[in-house]
């Protein structure tokens, strides 16, 4: 409670350390985004050959991950995908290094991608806007850790078109245990509970009837538990909003990618960035969104 304290009597300090948290775990959201998915392909490529009782000699389609046995979010240690350069700890300052380093490998010099500095500063960005907006409470904690994964499970879906369980469920859990313990969010266990449920089958039911008219999956089951888990955070009352703020933006993103650079209509989009966007805008101004009208909008 003193650390609480400390920082809200304080709030310079706060959104400094808030930032700087961000900035820490945005290094971290890099590595979970990277080697996740291969983790996963890996586990998925075991239980195949197990099953079909054959020996598993095919090697990761990463070329960077296939020189290692051991592959998870410790081991091997950060390095350089081209050389295998160990990157060193004054080398792995978030957004810091890599303006040092101006965008390169310090040993065979290959440029490094953007995305990665880039990640780090909209953590960081995000995390201290948590921390302004709900201020120094164990709540605030709670809701940086949804923003963390959010961000975490957009990049993922946009690289594979895959919303990790690894990910989702955790969150959908977490979710309801903060309203349980009522961490001060005004949502109550029943809505949260009312939330989870709903916010599955609403893209259930959706998926299924698209299916039924198309013969085509229109999204992924990953969607359904994304939108189940920002139920559980923030109650069955923002389905609505998140919904259709989603659809909308991913209809003007989609449109807009197929008249810029003409994207194959055929070629299936992420829908998981688009809810977790949403989810988030409803995190930090959810009162205004509940009150949306669809007719008042229409109008």
């Amino acid at each position: 409670m003193e650390i609480i304290d400390l920082l809200s009597a304080r709030p310079a300090f706060l959104l400094t350390v808030s930032v700087i948290l961000g900035l820490l775990v945005g290094s971290f959201i890099n590595v979970v985004v990277y080697r996740l998915p291969i983790m996963l392909q890996r586990d998925w490529r075991e239980q195949c050959c197990y099953y079909l009782e054959i020996e598993n000699t095919i090697p990761d389609s990463n070329e960077s991950s296939a020189k290692f046995k051991v592959f998870n979010l410790q081991k091997p240690n950060s390095h350089c995908p081209l050389c295998n350069h160990k990157i060193r700890p004054w080398e792995n300052v978030p957004v810091l290094s890599y303006l040092f380093l101006r965008g390169k490998c310090s040993s065979c010099k290959a440029k490094i991608s953007i995305r990665y500095p880039s990640v780090e500063f909209v953590s960081g960005v995000l995390s201290g806007l948590v921390a302004f907006h709900f201020g120094a409470t164990w709540l605030t904690m709670a809701l940086m850790l949804l923003t963390w994964a959010l961000i975490a499970l957009t990049l993922i879906d946009f690289d594979h078109q895959l919303l990790p369980d690894n990910i989702t469920l955790p969150l959908i859990w977490l979710g309801l245990l903060v309203n349980t313990i009522d961490l001060g969010f005004g949502v109550t266990l029943r809505d949260a509970v009312i939330g989870a449920v709903a916010g599955y089958l609403v893209l259930w039911i959706v998926y299924w009837a698209f299916k039924l008219a198309t013969g085509k999956d229109g999204m992924g089951y990953g969607d359904f538990k994304l939108l189940s888990a920002l139920g559980a955070w923030m109650g069955w009352q923002s389905l609505l909003p998140i919904v259709i703020l989603s659809s909308l933006v991913g209809a003007v993103f989609g449109i807009g990618m197929i008249i810029l650079q003409g994207r194959d209509k055929s070629v299936p989009m992420p829908f998981g960035p688009f809810l977790a966007g949403a989810g988030f805008i409803m995190l930090m101004w959810g009162p205004l969104l509940k009150a949306f009208n669809i007719g008042n909008f229409i109008n």
